[in-house]
């Protein structure tokens, strides 16, 4: 079957932002408008549990109102064919936008027109920048209190270092905000009302003024700018083509097919950034900015292809984006449930038909597509054959995980992956009943096969299961999701911090390791450095033997030892992290000298070493944000303090203040029951991982007696 609709008319995108901006609100708008549905659900309407957004359709997201898992739609704008992946704000989901980022070729980030650039905004962001995604900014809730469009554009150039081009500009705001001036066009578009089905009319930017008169002088003021915004606009546009540039400054004139194509090239190119503004909740500008993704949002391929990699990672090539080529996809996402198995991929190339057989190269396993379907959030339609740039997902797949690379078996080839974060807090699970133990180890492993930034580990000393996770919301929710959609039901313990150690000081050492039983017995003698690395280079070993001093078979051995021995640390078992090891001398025995011999010399030397150097212990420090009334702010800086936090950062955000700092994980548990308390029910807080600081000695041995309690 020939390819329906050519690759230009598809648009791969995701919506992005920080908790409560609007995602959710702007993607029911899209499908409304779209007419991919004919009715409106809206966020604060899900929490009684009896009606759901098309793309919050878990339970877990209806009482609580927040997105927690990434969830794909498909509609049709004005020919062109647009599949939006609508993506969770809440840091602990963090995983889902990494990984709907690594397939997506462009991102709206929709900002809190009150609030502006927020903490995860900002982390949503940089991992856009490390995918590379061109993205188009969306400047929401223009009708509430204290919206401000300046301090928006102000955070987006300053705080995430955009080259914002301002495509639209509002039309008054709270309870006057009634359209927006679109500085492309050149017209204002002014809304009759609310209504979800109400019509605009469009005037001349010049007659603005006579028809508009705003109670707040700062819009006021935005109209009287829009002569000279437009000519930034123009003049910022205009200067990626030099013709068109010079005929502007000359006569003043400009064709609006070349400023929309200068507008496209900068955007797909990374350059700038368009911002579009709106209310979705209010109705207002969702067409708008849908005429925005089709216009300057990237087609599958045009913003290049994906990367091909060898085994250790490197960039050997590139795979484009087109239907005659050996078929290549990306496993970004796994979702299990009773009814089976979903695997979400992106066509990178090619044609993946129902009934062929697909390599996964990632596993060295094959893998045959039974059904293909098409997405739509919790629905599906099944559909016989998929090609390049689409996103599907394919059925039961067994062998499968997130971030696998699927590819024709003749023609093999490994995709770049994705970078998962280390989970930072961990609990144990037990099954309610002594019965149950089978089927919550066959559960948890689904949601782990799921879920990369979930771990699943047994203690070895105490024989618990522990699930390893981003936060507590995180891991409440895989409990929770556990019953619902496995019907598994689990105790959760206390969360625990995931502590590091690292060494203290440099330490020279020498291990010799001696047996002899009768018969050939065991020696190895090594001679090592061992040094503090700086934060994040990991375990460096370094093989500085010279003159056989140790035979090169050997050598393998100890670097074996030193890096599994690393994992557990001489203050509390915990891994040891950034330090480099030289070996720089040894002796060995024509005889008696092993590889066993040198591994188990070079544990035994790690062991030694750590504890030598005044080991430190490392805990998860968090980066935080606190918003909300100004009168409560000392009580909450001042607990802060009592957490051995730090302050980094306090102001004003519209109409309510907000405190920036770091405090450690271990003091952060049950954190936002202080902050309903301390500020009548009004504060809410984000946090993060930011870093690994050192624990204070005076504190390591009552840290380490509550985590073992």
């Amino acid at each position: 079957m020939a390819r329906q609709k050519e690759l230009k008319l598809y648009r791969n995108i995701g919506i992005i932002a920080h908790i409560d901006a609007g995602k959710t609100t702007t993607t029911e708008r899209v499908l409304y408008y779209t007419g991919r549905k004919h009715q409106i659900v809206d966020v604060h309407d899900t929490k009684d549990g009896k009606g759901s957004t098309t793309t919050d359709y878990l339970e877990q997201e209806r009482k609580r109102g927040i997105t927690i898992q990434s969830a794909a739609v498909s509609t049709e704008w004005k020919g062109y064919q647009v599949n939006v992946i609508d993506t969770p704000g809440h840091v602990d989901f963090t995983i889902e936008v990494n990984r709907s980022l690594r397939v997506l070729d462009g991102a709206v980030v929709v900002f809190d027109g009150v609030a502006g650039v927020e903490p995860q905004t900002e982390t949503n962001w940089r991992l856009a920048d490390q995918y590379n995604v061109p993205r188009l900014c969306y400047i929401n809730k223009m009708d509430r209190i204290g919206a401000n469009f300046a301090h928006c554009v102000k955070g987006i150039r300053e705080r995430l270092g955009a080259n914002a081009l301002l495509c639209q500009i509002p039309l008054g705001s709270h309870d006057e905000f009634c359209g927006m001036a679109d500085l492309v066009a050149g017209v204002g578009y002014i809304w009759a009302s609310d209504d979800k089905d109400s019509t605009w009319e469009t005037v001349p930017l010049a007659d603005l003024r006579a028809r508009l008169k705003f109670e707040s002088t700062v819009d006021n003021d935005w109209i009287d700018q829009l002569p000279q915004l437009r000519q930034d606009l123009l003049e910022s546009a205009l200067a990626l083509d030099d013709d068109a540039f010079e005929r502007l400054l000359e006569t003043g004139e400009f064709d609006p097919v070349v400023l929309k194509r200068c507008i496209r090239q900068g955007s797909v190119g990374g350059t700038l950034v368009p911002v579009f503004c709106g209310s979705s909740y209010r109705n207002k500008g969702v067409q708008q900015l849908l005429d925005g993704v089709i216009d300057y949002m990237p087609f599958p391929g045009e913003n290049g292809g994906i990367s091909m990699v060898d085994e250790d990672g490197k960039i050997i090539g590139e795979q484009e984006v087109r239907d005659d080529a050996p078929a290549r996809a990306l496993a970004f996402k796994v979702i299990n449930d009773q009814f089976g198995t979903l695997t979400f991929a992106r066509i990178y190339s090619g044609v993946i038909k129902k009934g062929d057989t697909l390599l996964n190269v990632t596993r060295g396993k094959k893998e045959r597509v039974g059904r293909i379907v098409e997405v739509q959030a919790n629905a599906t339609k099944d559909i016989d054959e998929v090609r390049a740039g689409d996103i599907c997902a394919f059925v039961s797949m067994k062998e499968t995980e997130t971030g696998d690379s699927l590819s024709d078996p003749a023609h093999p080839a490994l995709l770049e992956r994705m970078r998962f974060p280390d989970p930072v807090i961990s609990v144990s699970v037990e099954p309610k009943t002594r019965n149950d133990i089978d089927k919550m180890s066959t559960a948890l492993y689904k949601m782990v096969k799921a879920d990369p930034s979930l771990r699943l580990e047994v203690d070895k000393e105490t024989g618990q299961t522990v699930l390893k996770g981003m936060g507590e919301l995180h891991l409440e929710v895989t409990i929770d999701r556990m019953r619902t959609e496995l019907g598994v039901e689990a105790n959760m313990g206390k969360p625990k911090v995931s502590f590091r150690e690292a060494f203290g000081t440099r330490v020279d050492h020498t291990y010799t390791h001696k047996k002899q039983s009768g018969g050939s017995g065991q020696f190895a003698e090594v001679k090592m450095i061992f040094e503090p690395g700086e934060q994040g280079t990991g375990v460096v070993f370094v093989d500085e033997i010279v003159g056989g001093r140790i035979p090169r078979e050997f050598i393998p051995s100890v670097e074996f030892a030193i890096k599994s021995e690393s994992r557990q640390g001489q203050i509390a078992g915990y891994e040891v992290v950034d330090f480099k090891a030289r070996l720089i001398d040894g002796k060995y025995h024509d005889v008696d000298s092993s590889a066993l011999a040198f591994e188990i010399a070079g544990k035994q030397m790690f062991r030694e070493a750590h504890r030598m150097s005044k080991p430190k212990l490392l805990e998860p420090s968090m980066r935080i944000e606190v918003v909300t009334e100004a009168e409560f702010l000392g009580d909450v800086i001042g607990d802060m303090n009592r957490r051995r936090g730090t302050v980094s950062d306090q102001g004003q955000k519209g109409l309510q203040a907000f405190v920036q700092g770091f405090v450690p994980l271990a003091e952060m548990f049950g954190y936002i029951n202080f902050l309903r308390s301390a500020t009548r029910g009004r504060g809410n807080f984000t946090m993060e991982f930011d870093h690994y600081d050192e624990v204070p000695a005076n504190l390591v041995d009552k840290l380490m007696e509550k985590e073992a309690k």
